[in-house]
């Protein structure tokens, strides 16, 4: 039985098999072996291996190094759009595409730093803490993923405010210094024009969000979408009712919260205390 590649879709596996089998065929065409291309193009035998079983989805110095050693005159090459979709699950492909559309986007967290704004050695330690245990390679596809989703807040064009708990800015993930240099993150981004950051402070009695973290993404084309992440369950939601209630929520949330300025200087506080 195959193994598929972590996170990914029936139609992501698909895409990957297929450019396996076209690597295979244009390496046998030439007469090499698995081990004699990795070693012309600087990869492992096993990279090269889980690369045409699809169970690897090529970066795009393999994919163009396979193309010039096999001498497929492009054809190789010409599959990187097509990996660079199938790289990641559907489910996070479905979620940058919404995060592109977005002209708002408004998260409550209350375990660890949002996503769109953690370091990627504090993105290794959170996949790293996941029972069951993730595989090195599998955590190198899901920091590749959160990276590239991370490119959204860099966009001037939405606006973004970020509601977190205290005891996500508490808790030592990866440890002291990994949260130190994730807090200096949060006071760097902060000072961004299109970004707002808030604070929860532990000692309120009052908290909206006790239900969990949550996602609201507000569209070009006026829709809103809710998004939460919980467990084995990542689910994307339009449905008015629901909306509501979340809309409801996170304007409570971030009237509980401190204001933008008093929370940049509770971080520096925590940072100090870290």
């Amino acid at each position: 039985m195959s193994v598929e590649p972590y996170g990914a879709d029936e139609e992501s596996a698909a895409v990957l098999r297929t450019v396996g089998r076209v690597i295979k065929m244009c390496r046998e065409r030439a007469g090499l072996t698995q081990a004699a291309l990795g070693a012309q193009i600087g990869y492992s035998e096993e990279q090269v291996s889980s690369v045409e079983r699809g169970r690897r989805a090529p970066m795009e110095e393999f994919l163009d190094a396979a193309d010039r050693v096999l001498e497929a005159h492009g054809l190789i090459s010409a599959l990187k759009g097509d990996v660079e979709k199938a790289r990641f699950p559907k489910k996070v492909r479905d979620l940058a595409k919404l995060e592109a559309e977005a002209v708002e986007i408004c998260a409550y967290d209350n375990s660890v730093v949002n996503g769109l704004l953690q370091t990627e050695e504090y993105q290794r330690a959170v996949f790293r803490s996941r029972r069951p245990a993730f595989t090195e390679e599998q955590v190198d596809q899901l920091v590749e993923a959160r990276l590239a989703r991370q490119e959204i807040v860099q966009r001037a064009g939405t606006a973004f405010n970020f509601v977190h708990d205290e005891a996500a800015l508490r808790r030592p993930v990866g440890g002291k210094m990994v949260l130190r240099r994730q807090l200096e993150r949060l006071l760097e981004v902060g000072q961004m024009r299109n970004v707002e950051i808030q604070v929860l402070p532990l000692d309120s009695e009052d908290n909206g969000g006790l239900d969990g973290p949550f996602h609201l993404l507000r569209l070009r084309d006026g829709a809103t979408v809710g998004h939460s992440d919980i467990q084995l369950v990542s689910r994307l939601t339009s449905d008015r009712r629901e909306l509501q209630i979340l809309e409801l929520r996170y304007g409570i949330i971030r009237a509980q919260a401190l204001r933008p300025r008093t929370s940049l200087s509770y971080i520096e506080k925590l940072l100090e205390e870290t």
